[in-house]
């Protein structure tokens, strides 16, 4: 909360204490500050109560209840009160309320909107979970991004997280990728080639196989396969040795597309570092009677949640992803006692969640309520739906080398005297790629466009980090320019763009709580766009570094403010604040 929203919560109650004393069920000053609204116009104040909340408690119309409490407020240093129909509606007294929102912003020296809220409580957080073996493709930058800014996010409010990468590191694929390297492979090309000359391999071997079965009716090398993936089960060393290998070449080139993206994790534990503890979860259910056989199958009855049956073993045994995911919900309970478990999945996977998630809820786990699936949807590149049965598929690493390829013809025609284009560049390509993944609600499909992502002008992220550069430059203008020290006369922001400005920073925490609590980074993208915009108006309407010293002194107040702000929102949101562009 805010701090000029808490205080007019204080003034509403005691103005309600004083116009209706001795009144019962009326809202303490927490509930009334949370219906508190912003105004649809800026000309009906900064904010407004809604005075039908306390219709039922006063037996008094809204509009009377109103005008009662207007008259009650006293607290001319800091507002003006006045009726609007129902509503009680607040006007900020403009000098007081830049200079609280400043000193505020420059106090918390570039943690404005932080918190120990979430002091002494745990959030897990399961994104991207790569496929061994399979190129970084851009299907996996929302999940990647999504839940990288999520634990940023909490992070900054005090949580203690827990960033979790579940490797797809376990089937049969992996025994078939044995069979082919035994067969055609050579270890000096993929140690060279990497995961692309392990994706060769892996192909070859299903063309291989379609052959075989065309042209003689037989399945040799798909019995192979599975034989290999039975070795690697049983825990044969030559083929756990292949197995580490391909993992190991798989995550280095995956660490480079983390790098570029400044992505980390706190634990790689996939698939297959849940083999040894599928017993608990089948003995579990077996237990408490959960566990009913069907065409041979093991699965859980779900008809009372109105959903399918959740399958837990194949008829010959498998466990299924179900399975694995209880296993490892069960595993982060005990180990790391949390008190919300994400899952930053597509929404496709919604029901494959909603069932094993009633599952743990039917094992008797309280936690199970916590267990959260934050959904996103598809992204296609520009106009086009990426497939990968189809062939059709953009790889992250290229498309991020690209968008710094492109930032520096940007650069290199709009600045080319800048030191370190380079650097530049990557810090602007790549985040002009994070900026136009998560600026939209998470559950919408995106649509990548290169004329878009780089636009300067637009909503866009170099749009956002320009505008830090242009705060830097003028703060660097102020240093070089330094005259007397002078005390801010903060009047001077009393303006309508100083004013838009001063409200969105203002509002700037609550943005990253409502970020967290709807599991929502694109809440903290659109938060730091608008006071980029408000900003840039800003400086286009005053006169920053003005003759009078009092007055340059609270419009840099501001600018620094801004720029915090700013350098702050595009960090949660995972991307990097050049100072000079």
């Amino acid at each position: 909360m805010d701090d000029m929203k808490r205080t007019l919560a204080g003034l509403i109650e005691t103005a309600m204490e004083t116009a209706y004393p001795g009144a019962e069920g009326l809202p303490t000053e927490d509930e009334i500050a949370g219906y508190l609204e912003v105004p649809p116009e800026k000309e009906m104040g900064d904010y407004a109560f809604p005075c039908f909340k306390l219709s039922r408690a006063l037996h008094k119309a809204p509009p009377q209840i109103a005008q009662a409490l207007a008259q009650a407020v006293n607290a001319p240093h800091v507002c003006e009160a006045k009726t609007l129909g129902g509503y009680l509606n607040f006007y900020f007294k403009r000098d007081n309320f830049a200079a609280q929102t400043v000193e505020k912003v420059l106090a918390a020296e570039g943690r404005y909107g932080a918190s120990d809220m979430g002091a002494g409580k745990t959030v897990c957080l399961d994104y991207s979970s790569i496929n061994i073996a399979k190129r970084f493709h851009i299907g996996h930058l929302s999940t990647t991004m999504i839940g990288h800014s999520l634990k940023r996010i909490y992070d900054f409010l005090g949580y203690r997280t827990v960033g979790i990468n579940h490797l797809g590191d376990w089937g049969t694929q992996f025994g078939k990728l044995i069979s082919a390297y035994k067969r055609w492979g050579d270890k000096t090309e993929v140690e060279q080639g990497g995961v692309e000359a392990l994706t060769k391999l892996y192909v070859r071997f299903h063309e291989e196989a379609d052959r075989e079965e065309k042209e003689q009716g037989t399945h040799t090398l798909e019995d192979e396969g599975r034989a290999y993936f039975k070795a690697i089960e049983d825990g044969d060393a030559e083929a756990l040795s292949l197995f580490n290998w391909f993992k190991d070449v798989t995550l280095r080139d995956c660490a480079r597309v983390y790098d570029l993206l400044g992505v980390t994790f706190d634990s790689y534990a996939g698939e297959s570092f849940y083999n040894d503890k599928m017993g608990r979860v089948l003995d579990e259910l077996k237990a408490k009677n959960l566990l009913t056989v069907s065409d041979g199958a093991s699965i859980v009855d779900l008809s009372d949640a109105d959903m399918p049956p959740c399958l837990i073993l194949k008829k010959d045994g498998a466990t299924l992803y179900a399975t694995r995911d209880i296993a490892a919900a069960l595993y982060r309970a005990d180990t790391y006692h949390f008190d919300k478990c994400l899952y930053v999945v597509a929404y496709q996977q919604d029901l494959h969640f909603r069932q094993w998630f009633k599952v743990v809820e039917k094992m008797g786990y309280p936690w199970a309520k916590d267990l959260v699936h934050v959904a996103f949807g598809m992204i296609s590149y520009e106009g086009q739906t990426l497939s990968t049965r189809k062939g059709y598929v953009v790889y992250l690493e290229d498309l991020l080398n690209r968008a710094q390829e492109k930032a520096l013809q940007i650069i290199e025609e709009k600045s080319p005297n800048l030191e370190n284009k380079a650097d530049v560049a990557r810090q602007v390509g790549i985040g002009a790629v994070i900026y136009a993944d998560l600026q939209n609600n998470r559950i919408k499909d995106i649509d990548f466009w290169w004329d878009r992502a780089l636009n300067f002008d637009g909503e866009t992220g170099p749009y956002v980090q320009y505008t830090h550069a242009r705060c830097c430059s003028v703060l660097r203008k102020a240093t070089e320019q330094a005259g007397e020290p002078a005390q801010p006369d903060y009047a001077a922001l009393s303006d309508d763009y100083a004013q838009e400005l001063l409200r969105l920073l203002s509002r700037f925490p609550e943005a990253v709580l409502d970020a967290a609590d709807k599991y929502e980074p694109s809440i903290v993208t659109r938060a730091v766009t608008e006071i980029a915009k408000a900003y840039n108006k800003f400086y286009y309407e005053n006169r920053i570094l003005d003759d009078d010293p009092a007055v340059r002194e609270a419009r840099l107040r501001l600018t620094r403010s801004a720029k915090d702000v700013i350098r702050t929102g595009l960090y949660l949101i995972g991307m990097e604040a050049p100072e000079r562009m």
